[in-house]
């Protein structure tokens, strides 16, 4: 029974899961869509909707808050580029979303192993 079990193994370790899972949001937040399996979208998905919301909300805090939410964000994308897009690009346009900041695109089974491929992006308004 998988009773309270959140999050997607993936097939992978621990330490691979992670490493997958930021290098999967980076690249997301890099090129604001991505082609890759459902699984692996699934898994990304709220965590990126959840930094977009840290992102948006800290607009309105004070400044500790706006370095508060930063070094959250950082710890979990590693990557100071990244973290300076999200705040500075991303954020804003969603500044009156309440949520809902990804969407799914069912794009049919791989050829070579039939996996479910979908297209995930960014919402634009």
């Amino acid at each position: 029974m998988r009773h309270r079990v959140a999050g997607y193994r993936l097939g992978r370790s621990k330490d691979q899961r992670i490493g997958l899972r930021r290098t999967l949001i980076n690249q997301f937040f890099a090129h604001e869509r991505m082609q890759t399996t459902r699984a692996k979208a699934m898994a990304i998905r709220g965590e990126a909707e959840k930094m977009i919301t840290i992102a948006r909300n800290s607009a309105n805090g004070s400044d500790i808050d706006k370095v508060n939410a930063r070094r959250l964000v950082a710890s979990r994308l590693a990557n100071p580029e990244m973290v300076k897009k999200l705040f500075d690009d991303i954020a804003p346009r969603f500044a009156n979303r309440p949520g809902g900041y990804t969407r799914l695109f069912k794009l049919g089974p791989r050829m070579g192993d039939s996996s479910e491929m979908v297209l995930l992006e960014l919402v634009e308004e």
